[in-house]
């Protein structure tokens, strides 16, 4: 299949290539086409942007760069219809990735969301344009499946992938560990403890 991702922050580049590497485990012949960073890099495909050139934080960043977020959108466009993929899959990013969902969805591309807007905080308008526009969405957090059945909208709680981030760090020795951060013991157990629930 052909899988075109878009994740337009750092975190998001780690969640997609999580699920990027599970992808390959379950498709031998994953084409993948993204927006991301060096983590999504890694697990092969077609870097088209780079998430250091999306980020604008804050109203007078965004202001300041309309015209780039702009042409940005136009690009994404062109690239999805000359790439056709089997399926489009956005990764939090709200503010361009419901547009392109938008886009996406009128052209008949499946439209896939791995973590949710946080629409639950703020912007529950943005729930009705979820429900015309995004076939699948994929939830991390148990509450967000009820937020969305109460708007009719039926999504897939896959629990947090911050799990599967702590597990590919490398194992230290403890001992090591606690000289370089000068932590006592009872603090690694306590963070060890904390992760594993």
């Amino acid at each position: 299949m052909k899988y075109y991702i878009i994740a337009g922050e750092a975190s998001g580049d780690l969640h997609a290539s999580n699920l990027m590497k599970e992808l390959k485990k379950l498709d031998d012949k994953a084409d993948f086409r993204f927006w991301g960073g060096d983590l999504m890099q890694k697990q092969g495909g077609e870097l088209v942007k780079h998430y250091r050139d999306l980020a604008f934080m804050g109203f007078a960043e965004v202001i300041a760069n309309l015209r780039t977020i702009l042409k940005n959108l136009s690009f994404c466009k062109k690239d999805i219809v000359a790439y056709q993929p089997d399926v489009l899959i956005l990764v939090d990013y709200p503010g361009f990735n419901l547009k392109i969902a938008k886009f996406a969805h009128e052209l008949g591309v499946k439209v896939f969301y791995y973590i949710s807007p946080q629409v639950w905080a703020w912007k529950k308008s943005r729930v009705k344009a979820i429900r015309r526009d995004v076939d699948r969405m994929f939830v991390i957090l148990p509450f967000e499946k009820d937020f969305y059945q109460k708007h009719n909208y039926q999504v897939d709680f896959v629990g947090h992938p911050l799990l599967d981030a702590i597990e590919t760090f490398e194992n230290i020795e403890d001992s090591d560990f606690y000289k370089k951060n000068n932590l006592f013991e009872i603090n690694f157990i306590i963070f060890r403890t904390f992760i594993q629930l």
